[in-house]
């Protein structure tokens, strides 16, 4: 999937998605584009090098996510324990959008208003 696919991916998952640069004051963040549910981030990655997404994962989860595929790795700069990172080159368009609902789920489910 494509950078815009995902994009467009993200803002169909619905109304309540918003999508932000919230790091434009670090240099070397400018560029990384979040999703947000309820004000809480369910996605983000580095426009300028969309390698890896970091996504929100249930714990019991991760570790059985890592075995099974390749393209499941450490999240960038979040808690390994409640995130991961998927190589947006490797993992298939079905197993991207999974994991991103299930992360979009997480989220808009633990922050409902």
């Amino acid at each position: 999937m494509n950078i815009e696919d995902y994009r467009e991916y993200c803002l169909s998952l619905g109304n309540d998605v918003e999508e932000k640069l919230p790091f434009t004051a670090f240099r070397r963040a400018s560029g990384v584009l979040a999703f947000y549910v309820h004000g809480h981030m369910f996605s983000f990655f580095d426009c300028d090098d969309f390698s890896v997404i970091t996504l929100k994962c249930q714990p019991e989860r991760i570790e059985e996510l890592k075995a099974r595929f390749d393209c499941i790795r450490k999240p960038f700069n979040l808690s390994p324990r409640h995130w991961i990172g998927v190589n947006a080159a490797e993992a298939s368009d079905s197993l991207l959008q999974e994991l991103t609902l299930n992360s979009y789920t997480i989220v808009k489910n633990k922050y409902k208003r």
